[in-house]
């Protein structure tokens, strides 16, 4: 007061989470089908330290084959909904994500499939 600023000091500190996403399993490995048979697993994505409502999105592969024509041979589906959400106490509900392959062409794959929040984390 009185202009004296001196006289009063005010220090802040916190901590800045940055949102995370982690799967279980951590990598994905599916088995070998014949052509045009579909083959399918379930994982979960663990989100932590969303503030607010978020809403996931998957980047596929895209594959080039031997003859240089382009696939999409992944598929992806949230069956309760891509959207975190913030439980009453504070925590990120787990999501449930269903991958699948299907393909009419002998292919086989290595590489990463992306899942991104709506601020492209």
């Amino acid at each position: 007061l009185n202009d004296n600023p001196s006289h009063y000091k005010i220090m802040l500190s916190g901590t800045v989470k940055s949102p995370k996403i982690s799967f279980d399993p951590p990598f994905l490995m599916l088995m070998p089908v014949p052509l045009d048979v579909k083959t399918e697993t379930t994982i979960n994505i663990i989100p932590k330290d969303f503030l607010r409502t978020s809403q996931i999105q998957v980047e596929l592969p895209e594959l080039e084959l031997e003859d240089g024509d382009m696939i999409y041979p992944f598929s992806v589906q949230f069956p309760g909904g891509k959207n975190i959400v913030i439980s009453s106490d504070g925590t990120n509900k787990e999501l449930i994500c269903h991958i699948s392959f299907i393909s009419s062409r002998p292919v086989s794959f290595l590489g990463n499939m992306f899942f991104i929040d709506e601020e492209k984390n």
